[in-house]
């Protein structure tokens, strides 16, 4: 287990409410996810616990992991309720019933005002990442959908911060909580720093050296603004690179998109905002690049957290000009050594390049069409012949599908996918 896991699964498995205040990354999701799992009673077909999270994107990543840890379990039905999609569908799934629904704060409301969704059975709340929500303006939203669930319940909140706010909201809505809190992630993980100043117009030049200088396989660039995000894309294409962008005014299926390419190994690059820098579950990033640097030392912290996963290190590096004393000042309050690091000692090798193992397979059939990864994989690989092992992650969405599948034969596995059948029926399939 995780420190978290360790410190708060004994109480949370007892009906205690607990407050636990831990990094992103640092095993929480699962260290809420197994109680309620376990508190499931799979015959009684009504809602029964809640997760509210910040983002669509934490919303799905929480409810896969809800899925794996509920695989023994015959018929859990686990619910997505987030804004940027069709509310129309969520309606008719809801009608269907569900045990468990996980949602962001403002698509939980809508829902409760005009899907009148009943939640007279819910016995366990999860707010994770509470500060994140605060920050974002969901704090009356909260208090709301709180009004409708039963006041006998189970309420547990995960923060990566205890800033005021957030003790204000535990104590308006937990009954005597125990407080844990951690600030490792993993004991093996070690994020290691560096920091470059140089001048705006060389940051794009030298991106190239520090990720074969470091020998990356997979980095993720934060810009602090939609527009620097595309032009650092497009440079980066420039200079023949593979890049995904990621960003608020991307359409929500080119989100979900984009990061399952990313995760899966799909494309080497991200370069994104900050709405990228929580609440990702993306392991073995070896690479975090600050090229604008965040706005305080909470952002910088959430950003660099998203190397050293999953008991790997991992390098974190921010390239700081003269105009960002200010901000850099705010980061040396709260991490020891920060000093810069000399230019000449990244030296570029030529020779070096970044490239991904995976490519992507695009199925037109999803969740709707009871497509699932044992109908993908048998017919990649009794139907094309494809080796089991050239097959990377599988992402099944409502309608579309996604399957890494090693540079080497994707060719071969679209070409078979086309003329051949999964689970009987021909679909639309593209490489991305």
């Amino acid at each position: 287990m995780t420190d978290i896991q360790s410190l708060c699964l004994d109480d949370i498995l007892k009906n205690k409410d607990v407050v636990a205040q831990a990094k992103t990354g640092s095993g929480k999701t699962v260290a809420f996810s197994i109680p309620i799992v376990n508190k499931l009673n799979v015959k009684n077909f009504r809602i029964q616990s809640i997760v509210l999270a910040p983002t669509r994107e934490l919303a799905n990543q929480i409810a896969i992991e809800i899925r794996k840890l509920s695989r023994h379990i015959h018929n859990v039905k686990v619910l997505t309720l987030c804004g940027g999609v069709p509310f129309k569908p969520q309606v008719a799934s809801l009608r269907h019933g569900a045990h468990i629904l996980v949602a962001t704060p403002g698509r939980m409301l809508q829902h409760i005002h005009e899907t009148k969704v009943d939640l007279s059975s819910v016995n366990l709340l999860v707010l994770d990442e509470a500060d994140k929500m605060i920050d974002m303006g969901f704090y009356d939203d909260i208090l709301k959908v709180i009004e409708n669930i039963p006041k006998q319940r189970q309420t547990l909140l995960f923060s990566a911060t205890y800033e005021p706010n957030i003790e204000t909201l535990s104590k308006a809505i937990l009954d005597k909580p125990i407080f844990v809190e951690t600030q490792s992630v993993h004991e093996n993980e070690v994020i290691n720093q560096k920091f470059y100043e140089l001048r705006e117009e060389n940051k794009t030049s030298f991106i190239p050296a520090l990720i074969s200088s470091n020998g990356a396989k997979s980095v993720l660039i934060f810009c602090n603004t939609k527009i620097k995000c595309d032009e650092l894309s497009d440079d980066l294409i420039d200079l023949g690179l593979d890049v995904l962008t990621l960003h608020s005014d991307l359409e929500q299926r080119d989100r979900d998109e984009t990061i399952i390419l990313f995760s899966n190994k799909s494309y080497p690059i991200l370069v994104a905002t900050d709405v990228a820098s929580r609440g990702l579950h993306i392991d073995d990033i070896d690479l975090v690049i600050n090229y604008d640097m965040a706005r305080d030392e909470m952002v910088h912290t959430h950003r660099i957290g998203r190397t050293a996963r999953a008991g790997k290190n991992g390098l974190a590096v921010s390239l700081c000009t003269l105009e960002d004393d200010s901000r850099l000042d705010l980061i040396k309050e709260k991490f020891e050594d920060v000093s810069f690091d000399k230019l000449e000692e990244v030296v570029d090798d030529l020779s070096y390049k970044i490239d991904a193992d995976f490519r992507s397979v695009f199925i037109f059939a999803g969740k709707k069409q009871k497509l699932r990864a044992g109908d993908i994989l048998g017919a990649l690989t009794a139907g094309v012949g494809i080796d089991k092992n050239d097959i990377g992650k599988i992402d099944i969405l409502d309608f579309v599908s996604y399957v890494a599948v090693k540079k080497e034969v994707i060719k071969k596995a679209v070409s078979g996918l086309e003329r051949g059948k999964i689970k009987g029926k021909y679909f639309k399939v593209y490489e991305k």
